[in-house]
C-alpha cells in the first residue's frame, strides 16, 4: 500500500542524513518538513547542525535567522534522573546542583579514561566561533552526560542507569556514552524526544539511527 510520507517518515530520513552528513538530501527533507510541520524548532536545530558538519557556517546563521523570524524558540535542555523516589531536574552546565563538584570531577576521570581507548569530543556542531578547548569543555557539560554521571555515583555497582532527556541526545553524548559503559559495566537507558537508547557494553539499540 503506497502511503505519502509525513513528518515523522520525513523526520527520520532527516535524522540518517545527519549520520550519512549528507547535505543535499538533507536539504530536500528541509523543504518537505518546513511545509508540513513549520512550527516545529526541533527540525531547524537538526539541519543546522547538519551544516555545522560541514562546515557551512552561512547556513547555520540561516536557520538561525528563520527561526527567530517565524518565532521558535529552542527550549533548553535538560534530563531527569530518579533517585530514590526524589526526581532530579539536571539543566545544561548546572552548577546549582549539590554535587556538581563531585560530579564534574568523575566525569574529567571518565573523560581522560575514555581517550585513553580512542574516544575524540565531536566538536563539529559546536559554535565555531569559539576554540578548540573551550569546545571541548561545552560539550562536557551537556545535561544528559552530566544525569548520567550523577546516577553512577550515587548508586549501587550493577544497577542500570535512567535518564530521560527532553531534546534528541547529543551526538557526542551518545559516542560518550556507549563508551561509558564498558568503562563502568553498566547498562544505560536513555529516552530522548526521538526513541529509547539501551546502552550496553558499548553498544546502542538504535545502531547509531535517531
Amino acid at each position: 500500500m503506497k502511503m505519502k510520507p509525513d513528518c515523522v517518515v520525513w523526520g527520520a530520513l532527516l535524522s540518517s542524513f545527519k549520520t550519512h552528513k549528507n547535505v543535499e538530501l538533507g536539504e530536500i527533507s528541509e523543504h518537505k518538513l518546513f511545509e508540513l510541520d513549520p512550527k516545529n524548532c526541533g527540525y531547524y536545530v537538526l539541519l543546522s547542525n547538519i551544516y555545522a558538519d560541514a562546515g557551512r557556517w552561512k547556513d547555520v546563521e540561516r536557520m538561525r535567522t528563520l527561526m527567530k523570524k517565524r518565532g521558535l524558540v529552542k527550549p533548553p535542555g535538560y534530563s531527569l534522573v530518579e533517585l530514590k523516589g526524589t526526581v532530579h531536574c539536571i539543566l545544561v552546565g548546572d552548577m546549582r546542583h549539590p554535587r556538581h563538584e563531585e560530579i564534574y570531577k568523575y566525569l574529567e576521570e571518565l573523560t581522560a579514561r575514555m581517550m585513553e581507548v580512542g574516544y575524540l569530543p565531536d566538536i563539529g556542531s559546536v559554535l565555531h566561533d569559539v576554540d578548540e578547548e573551550e569546545k571541548e569543555t561545552a560539550l562536557k557539560v551537556h545535561s544528559e552526560k552530566f544525569a548520567v554521571v550523577f546516577d553512577i555515583i550515587s548508586t549501587p555497582w550493577g544497577t542500570t542507569i535512567r535518564v530521560i532527556k527532553n531534546l534528541r541526545v547529543f551526538a557526542d553524548c551518545h559516542s560518550a556514552i556507549k563508551l561509558i559503559t564498558k568503562l563502568v559495566g553498566r547498562d544505560i537507558i536513555l529516552r530522548d524526544s526521538h526513541r529509547f537508547h539501551h546502552f550496553r557494553d558499548g553498544i546502542c539499540s538504535c545502531s547509531d539511527y535517531w
